[in-house]
């Protein structure tokens, strides 16, 4: 089982780019399901975790994963676990929260911006200047040759 773990704050675009590269892998002849910690209304990381681990499944989750306890929960586990960190300074997290349709309040942004503990990440994008395409063209530069050490 592999596990990719796409995190970075709120707004940054990790489901877009969960969705994508779901979508890029599988044209590659790779499938994996896919868990948005925004389909969880509470509890979310450990449901998230508790679902993963019982499937045998390739997953890839996406979440901000802001906490190191919720990164290392599914550290644990015994398969191979990929983190994916996108990341983006505050306003271009605000900018893109505001085009949301499920908008997050801005003190929230704010919150999960500031108190974000960045992870000890295999792949860092920077998207700060990147659309969606070029962001998951970066994370499949970095993904797919650890992806092929562990398939």
């Amino acid at each position: 089982m592999v596990v990719v773990l796409v995190c970075g704050p709120a707004g940054v675009g990790k489901t877009t780019v969960a969705t994508a590269l779901r979508e890029r892998l599988a044209d590659r002849g790779l499938s994996f399901d896919a868990l948005h910690s925004d389909d969880f209304s509470r509890d979310t990381y450990r449901r998230m975790f508790e679902r993963v681990a019982d499937s045998g499944a390739d997953w890839i989750v996406d979440g901000t994963f802001y906490r190191r306890e919720w990164q290392a929960l599914f550290q644990r586990l015994d398969d191979e676990v990929l983190v994916v960190y996108l990341r983006a300074d505050l306003e271009t997290c605000l900018a893109r929260n505001r085009e949301r349709e499920d908008q997050i309040s801005e003190r929230g942004v704010r919150v999960v911006w500031h108190e974000f503990d960045p992870p000890r990440a295999d792949v860092t994008v920077e998207v700060d200047e990147l659309g969606a395409g070029e962001t998951v063209d970066r994370v499949l530069e970095g993904l797919v040759p650890l992806l092929e050490d562990v398939t």
